[in-house]
């Protein structure tokens, strides 16, 4: 009797539905986070407007410009053997968008309109007040108190310290004291550009009799290279964190909190199930609220934006005036933001405010040597003080980084270097407070004794 064979039936695909397969697989292939068929698209389409001098600058046409090469130049830096190892996706994005700019390698449609967008939506503000306010209400309340409260003794020392090395690398160099602490060492520490180098410059012309445009040509490049610095620092950081997890936190600050050392991702998925669309609407709406009464409280009073949003936040979460949907939702929106915006903000902030020619300025050996040591040192007393508080040393040397970048763009890029975009409420502390506080006090003193 013969055994009957099974004969197996094998479904023979189309042509259609192999290129269907096709076309879903490359939508699985991503540049940053946009699929490479729609990767390609935007590249079409940003070609056609530019021949067609039809490029606008509403949020449409910036969302695809600065996601497209944003995420471009991330990409190269994150493929780049070395410089992706200390923070190169955020360098990249940053810095070569403004070299580009300043040798005329880009069409002017798209530094207009990028420029265009970046200054009339206040779209780094945005970012920033997401990050801020999902941050501080996505923390525990207990770690929040601790941290804020011994946050300052690093940066302070910090910045002694920093101020007494550059001063004498800078004078040891030839630049002399008074041209080292001026124009190197108070501009590193000053705030960034608008609250740091515009009130400086001011006060110097006031004061020291000359003009304002002359003040800021010999503080601005030091400002941007500090801030560079401070960038590839944090990228190293960063590197140092993952070879010894024990000195870093994963972003968060405070080691008494077991749950500080709770991996990033896993926090993620606990907060995952507890995530709808209500809630995130309601973080956003409540992290732009925040905002607003920060510009209203400048705009009556004098008092910096950023810095009231945080002491809000902050207050939201001291007192539990927020439910925890609510919490959840706000750190949702911070997520969201950190994910799908950081790189082409770093595109944008490349384009309209980061200065190529004034980078470049501070290329001579004794500024650079000079520059460096104040950064070096104020993060590495960070890290030191950080370890003596019982605190994470990685990201208080982060923290302490921020207090030699470029405001808050700096902020952002070096946050994005050291991949800790969650410690952007202490940056700002850092940022804000402590360049606020330098500022104040160079022109105070200035004035008493020049």
């Amino acid at each position: 009797m013969e055994a009957k064979t099974k004969v197996q039936h094998i479904p023979i695909q189309t042509t259609k539905e192999q290129d269907e397969n096709f076309f879903a697989r490359a939508m699985n292939v991503k540049i940053g986070i946009i699929p490479l068929p729609v990767y390609l698209l935007l590249f079409a389409l940003i070609v056609t407007f530019v021949y067609m001098h039809d490029l606008k600058s509403d949020i449409l046409t910036a969302i695809a410009v600065t996601g497209f090469f944003g995420f471009t130049f991330a990409q190269i830096g994150k493929s780049l053997p070395l410089l992706r190892s200390v923070g190169g996706a955020a360098i990249l994005a940053t810095f070569i968008p403004s070299a580009i700019v300043y040798y005329h390698l880009i069409p002017d449609d798209i530094i207009k309109s990028t420029t265009e967008f970046t200054e009339n939506s206040n779209f780094l503000y945005l970012f920033i007040s997401a990050i801020v306010v999902g941050s501080i209400l996505g923390m525990k309340r207990e770690t929040l108190v601790r941290a804020f409260i011994k946050i300052f003794i690093p940066l302070i020392a910090g910045t002694i310290a920093a101020a007494a090395v550059g001063l004498a690398v800078g004078t040891m160099l030839g630049l002399g004291f008074q041209h080292t602490l001026l124009y190197i060492v108070i501009p590193i520490m000053a705030g960034g550009v608008g609250e740091g180098a515009i009130p400086l410059s001011i006060g110097y012309s006031e004061i020291m009799h000359m003009s304002q445009g002359e003040a800021f040509a010999l503080v601005i490049p030091s400002i941007m290279f500090g801030s560079l610095s401070a960038v590839i620092l944090s990228g190293i950081l960063n590197v140092i964190g993952k070879k010894k997890p024990e000195l870093t936190g994963n972003g968060k600050v405070d080691r008494f909190d077991s749950g500080d050392a709770q991996p990033l991702e896993s926090r993620d998925k606990d907060k995952e199930s507890l995530f709808n669309l209500s809630h995130f609407a309601s973080g956003g709406i409540l992290a732009v609220s925040l905002y607003l009464v920060g510009m209203l409280s400048h705009d009556l009073f004098g008092f910096p934006a950023p810095v009231m949003m945080l002491l809000l936040a902050v207050a939201l979460k001291l007192f539990r005036l927020a439910p925890a949907n609510l919490e959840n939702g706000a750190y949702g929106v911070s997520r969201f933001f950190s994910t799908a915006v950081t790189y082409p903000l770093l595109f944008a902030i490349g384009v309209s405010m980061t200065p190529w020619d004034k980078l470049i300025a501070a290329f001579n050996i004794a500024n650079i040597i000079t520059i460096v040591s104040v950064v070096v040192t104020m993060i590495a007393v960070g890290f030191f003080a950080g370890k003596w508080l019982n605190m994470y040393p990685i990201e208080t040397a982060i923290i302490n980084a921020c207090h030699s970048g470029q405001g808050g763009t700096g902020d952002i890029a070096i946050l994005s270097a050291a991949e800790r975009l969650e410690l952007m409420p202490f940056a700002q502390v850092s940022t804000r407070i402590g360049g606020a506080i330098t500022v104040t006090l160079t022109l105070l003193l200035l004035a008493q004794f020049y």
